[in-house]
C-alpha cells in the first residue's frame, strides 16, 4: 500500500501522460557531437543541451547512440589481432565509458530533473569484467532512472567492441510523456523486437543512431506507421578534427573522409509522415509539437498488437531473464 502511494504522489507531482489522459508537447531530437572519448565532458556538454531543449520548451529530449562517449568509428579502419594501437584505444574507451549507476548517470538524472525534462541518451556501458554495452539510458522529468536498454546484436564490426544484450532490458517505461520504449540502430530491423515494444503500449519511441541516411530513416517511418507510435531519431555528428589529437589509430583514420557521422535527425508522426527534420551535415536540436491523442486515432484501422493480431495463429515468445556469466547455488 505504501509503495502504491509512493507511486501516485510521484506520479501526481510529475503531471503523468497516461495511455487514458493524452496529451500534446514538444520533443527534442539532439543531433550534437560527444566530446570524443571524455566521457565527464560530453556529460556536462549533454547537461548544457538538456537545458537548451528545456529553454524551447520540449519536455522529452532524445541524444544519439551511444553518445556518451562516442561511437566507435574507427572499427572499420583497423580489426588485426593484437595490434597494440587497438588495444589502447578499447582501453581508453573502456575507461570513458559509463557504469550504472555513477556520478556521470546522477549528474544527467539531475539535470533531468532541474529542467523537468524526459531524456533519452544512449552510452557506453561499462561492465564490471570488462565488456562494453551499447545502450540506452531513460530518465524521467522527476531526475528517476525509468531503466536502461542494450544493444540485443552489435552489427558486423561493432562486434569488435560491445557485447550483446539480452530480453531482460527490452522494455516500455511509463514516463512523463507516456509510455516510452526504444531502439538502437539496426535493432529497428527486428520484426520481433518492434512487436515486443508494440505490445507493451509504446507510444513515444526513441530510435538512436549514429548516421540516419534514407534508408535507415525508412526504418524509423515504418515502424511509426506500423506500431503507430511517434518517432523521435537522433543520430550524431562528428568529423575527424573532433577526434583527440592522441587519437591511437589517427593515421588508420587518415582514409576515411572528414565527416564521420552526417545527422539524419528526425522526428515522425504516427502516419509515418515526418514533423521535424531529416536534417545532416551539423550539429543541432530540432523540435516538434506531438499529440498522443492521435495515437487511437490512427489505431482505428490498424492495431497490430491489438484488433490486427491473430494471437490463435501467431504468438511471441519473450525471454525476460538477465543472462549472467555466474550463478551461485544456493545450499
Amino acid at each position: 500500500m505504501e509503495h502504491q502511494e509512493q507511486s501516485a504522489e510521484r506520479n501526481a507531482h510529475r503531471g503523468a501522460v497516461t495511455r487514458d489522459q493524452p496529451g500534446a508537447f514538444k520533443v527534442a531530437a539532439v543531433q550534437a557531437a560527444p566530446v570524443f572519448l571524455d566521457r565527464d565532458a560530453t556529460v556536462e556538454k549533454g547537461c548544457g543541451l538538456i537545458a537548451e531543449a528545456a529553454a524551447a520548451g520540449a519536455k522529452l529530449a532524445v541524444f544519439p547512440e551511444t553518445w556518451v562517449s562516442g561511437y566507435p568509428v574507427w572499427t572499420n579502419a583497423d580489426s588485426r589481432w593484437n595490434y597494440r594501437p587497438s588495444k589502447q584505444l578499447y582501453a581508453q574507451f573502456y575507461r570513458n565509458a559509463v557504469e550504472i549507476p555513477s556520478p556521470a548517470v546522477e549528474r544527467l538524472c539531475e539535470a533531468a530533473e532541474r529542467h523537468s525534462m524526459t531524456v533519452v541518451v544512449g552510452i557506453n556501458e561499462r561492465s564490471p569484467t570488462g565488456t562494453i554495452y551499447n545502450s540506452m539510458l531513460f530518465i524521467d522529468s522527476d531526475g528517476t532512472l525509468l531503466g536502461t536498454h542494450r544493444k540485443l546484436v552489435p552489427t558486423y564490426h561493432e562486434r569488435m567492441v560491445w557485447g550483446r544484450g539480452d530480453g531482460s532490458t527490452l522494455s516500455v517505461f511509463d514516463s512523463s510523456v507516456g509510455r516510452l520504449g526504444g531502439l538502437v540502430c539496426w535493432e529497428h530491423w527486428m520484426p520481433l523486437a518492434r512487436y515486443t515494444l508494440y505490445a507493451q503500449g509504446e507510444q513515444v519511441h526513441a530510435a538512436v543512431w549514429p548516421s540516419a541516411p534514407e534508408t535507415f530513416l525508412l526504418s524509423c517511418r515504418a515502424m511509426a506507421f506500423e506500431g503507430k507510435v511517434f518517432v523521435v531519431a537522433a543520430a550524431s555528428y562528428l568529423t575527424r578534427s573532433m577526434l583527440p589529437a592522441d587519437f591511437p589509430l589517427a593515421k588508420e583514420m587518415e582514409v576515411f573522409p572528414e565527416q564521420l557521422c552526417l545527422g539524419g535527425s528526425a522526428i515522425i508522426g504516427p502516419d509515418a509522415r515526418y514533423l521535424a527534420g531529416p536534417v545532416y551535415d551539423c550539429e543541432t536540436i530540432i523540435y516538434a509539437e506531438i499529440d498522443l491523442g492521435r495515437i487511437p486515432e490512427e489505431k482505428e484501422l490498424l492495431d497490430v498488437a491489438g484488433h490486427y493480431a491473430r494471437p490463435d495463429v501467431f504468438s511471441l515468445e519473450v525471454n525476460r531473464r538477465r543472462m549472467e556469466p555466474l550463478k551461485f547455488a544456493e545450499f
